[in-house]
């Protein structure tokens, strides 16, 4: 037999075409953008039948939402996601921690989204396997403490107010929170139902006065609906932002609505109680009804961080008290007193 030549077996033609067709078929495949090998421009919204608008906000905000359309919302930075030497936890943990210890609080971590202006927050979000976002601002470093008042904080305050904008022109409402308010009921069992008002938002301290030029709001919590009187409301307030030398985009709403343009928009506001949305300003008396508690009227973090660990201790006291003794929640309710916010009254000294 010459070992030379070179014989088929009566299958082997129909191996060859198919070794071919597998090849090709390979190609193909790699080369579609269903693999991971293909350039953004295959990649675009529009070629996938069904999904509409599909930038990576999109799907943060998808992911995150309501089935209303609701999501909320917290802005991150290096410095609540790093803990200093002589801490044990961060702002960021606190603030999760108020979700866990509150009452009907542990299910809207699900529709948190938190916003990362640098990479370490972004990074250290996806670590807790929370839904995130990065926020890129070309040029400008938000890692570190914001000072209150110092230019990088107005600044950082601008582009979180452009930010929010952009998420009401996609259609969808929030609440806005800052990383310093703890969660300790479920706030939408406090917020207006069937739209009855745009925009809900806190106040330093409550007054009984139903002008709206009379309150004094605070923008570190609200909650807001989108449609084009919102988004009018936002494009008219960022529109000031050249023209604010000095102050925060808290101080220009304010002047706005002392401007009357609520009136002008005809935007329904509902201007929420401390007794309900408390803070450090004004706290609530009635540990029974209270949901949120913010740090304001506090400067920097380090305060804010010493006296929010002392309020949520005094929470999970309350807490355990009720627990022991149910029959006598009002009792308890009456005798609580807040511990005093010493560290950040000092913290303007």
């Amino acid at each position: 037999m010459d070992h030379n030549s070179k014989q088929f077996c009566p299958g082997s033609h129909v191996m060859i075409y198919l070794l071919v067709a597998i090849a090709v078929y390979g190609f193909v495949w790699f080369s579609s953008p269903f693999f991971g090998n293909y350039n953004e421009t295959n990649s675009s919204p529009s070629n996938f039948p069904g999904i509409g608008v599909k930038d990576e906000l999109e799907l943060a905000l998808r992911e995150a939402s309501m089935p209303n359309r609701t999501v909320i919302i917290a802005v991150i930075n290096k410095a609540y996601v790093e803990r200093s030497v002589n801490e044990e936890a961060t702002m960021l943990d606190l603030f999760l921690e108020s979700f866990w210890v509150g009452e009907n609080t542990r299910s809207l971590l699900e529709h948190l989204l938190l916003v990362a202006v640098d990479q370490t927050a972004y990074e250290r979000c996806q670590f807790r396997r929370l839904h995130c976002y990065r926020l890129v601002t070309e040029g400008v470093d938000f890692a570190g403490e914001k000072v209150y008042m110092s230019q990088d904080f107005i600044n950082m305050m601008w582009r979180r107010t452009l930010f929010l904008l952009e998420i009401l022109k996609r259609g969808y409402n929030f609440i806005f929170t800052d990383i310093d308010v703890m969660w300790l009921r479920n706030p939408f069992q406090r917020l207006s139902p069937l739209k009855e008002a745009d925009l809900e938002i806190s106040v330093d301290t409550f007054n009984d006065d139903p002008r709206p030029e009379n309150k004094y709001i605070n923008t570190g919590f609200y909650y807001i609906r989108s449609n084009s009187k919102t988004i009018s409301l936002f494009h008219t307030w960022y529109s000031q932002k050249n023209n604010s030398t000095g102050k925060k985009e808290q101080d220009v709403l304010q002047d706005l609505i002392r401007g009357g343009l609520l009136q002008k928009l005809d935007l329904k506001v509902k201007f929420l109680e401390t007794r309900y949305f408390s803070g450090f300003c004004q706290d609530s008396k009635d540990i029974t009804a209270v949901t949120t508690m913010h740090a304001n009227c506090c400067r920097n973090s380090k305060a804010k961080f010493k006296d929010l660990t002392t309020a949520l201790r005094d929470w999970k006291q309350f807490k355990a008290a009720v627990f022991q003794h149910p029959e006598i929640i009002d009792r308890i309710g009456l005798d609580f007193k807040w511990t005093a916010h010493t560290e950040c009254l000092n913290s303007w000294q």
